[in-house]
């Protein structure tokens, strides 16, 4: 099954819609099969006072609040409708996440394929509620989750009509260290609640997302910026265009890789079994009649002979003909 990858532009636009479009381009250079931007009115989703997160202080004014810089990335509605319909001209999935009930509304109308679930709405009952009504595929991420608010998430959803839902294993920290990643907790919530399950990676590098889609992961979100460099909250722990592309290639690499999980020889070792097995020959020179023994018989490649594993149905046999040593022993 093919892999997933979204592009996670999330507001690393910083407010303008050409750097988006420019975003856009980045993800299908990349080699993205989507990019997820996200939808959002400042005063729907703080409050005027909501402090910041660490990592978001660090990497924007300090002195400015969580809604003064929320209201500084807005995109509109209408600058959203032209995005999705750059997408579509670019042949790349649009996405974006909605995260109040206006932007639900309005996300409706752009007909997306699937809806995705930030972490920190997976305790907002009224919102879980509102998504899960629209019948779609939807991707649950589950950053500072434990199982039991996944399974809580998980009943609301299915109980009021959902599609597939894939659970993303995520570290809601920016950039994630590797001791906090935590990868085989993925394996967990695919055990526990029989769902696909994916990645959503914040650490810096792709060791992490190619590593997840080694076991499994079945989407790989991972967020994209034109300069990791540039001002705002998530660029530091983005993928650089070049980047993104280097772990799309990996991650189809991986998909390559891993096959059907059914052990046989493959087309292009199968040339190479002569050459590496061996057969029973003749360890030095055995005259006719002479009963074949540990002394006179070793095994030696190629594997055009009798196989080593007929070694004791070999032994005790007599020679039907004089052997030279090395030859191939017949019986």
């Amino acid at each position: 099954m093919k892999v997933f990858v979204i592009a996670e532009a999330g507001i690393n636009h910083n407010g303008s819609l050409k750097l988006a479009k420019e975003l856009v381009d980045a993800a299908k250079y990349a080699g993205a099969d989507c990019i997820k931007f996200q939808t959002f009115i400042a005063k729907n989703l703080v409050t005027k006072n909501a402090l910041k997160a660490e990592y978001q202080r660090q990497q924007t004014l300090a002195e400015e609040s969580q809604y003064d810089m929320l209201k500084k990335f807005e995109l509109s509605f209408d600058e959203f409708v032209e995005l999705s319909r750059y997408c579509l001209d670019k042949n790349i999935e649009f996405l974006s996440t909605a995260f109040d009930f206006d932007s639900i509304e309005f996300a409706k109308s752009l007909g997306m394929k699937r809806w995705k679930i930030p972490s920190g709405e997976i305790t907002n009952l009224p919102y879980l509620i509102k998504i899960a009504k629209l019948n779609k595929p939807i991707i649950l991420s589950t950053g500072m989750s434990t199982m039991d608010d996944i399974e809580k998430a998980l009943s609301v959803l299915r109980e009021n009509g959902a599609g597939e839902i894939t659970v993303l294993h995520c570290t809601t920290e920016y950039p994630t260290p590797f001791s906090d990643v935590n990868l085989k907790a993925m394996l967990s919530i695919k055990e526990e609640f029989g769902v696909k399950v994916g990645y959503s990676d914040h650490t810096q590098g792709i060791e992490v997302a190619i590593a997840a889609t080694a076991l499994g992961a079945t989407v790989i979100e991972k967020h994209l910026t034109l300069d990791s460099k540039m001002e705002g909250p998530d660029h530091k722990s983005s993928l650089e265009p070049w980047e993104m592309k280097s772990m799309v290639e990996s991650i189809r690499n991986i998909e390559l890789a891993l096959g059907d999980g059914i052990k046989q020889p493959v087309d292009s070792e199968k040339k190479n079994m002569g050459i590496a097995r061996k057969s029973i020959v003749a360890k030095r020179y055995i005259k006719k009649d002479e009963i074949f023994t540990e002394d006179n018989l070793t095994v030696k490649r190629p594997s055009n002979g009798i196989s080593p594993m007929q070694w004791f149905e070999v032994l005790g046999k007599r020679a039907i003909r004089d052997f030279q040593e090395d030859e191939l022993i017949e019986l």
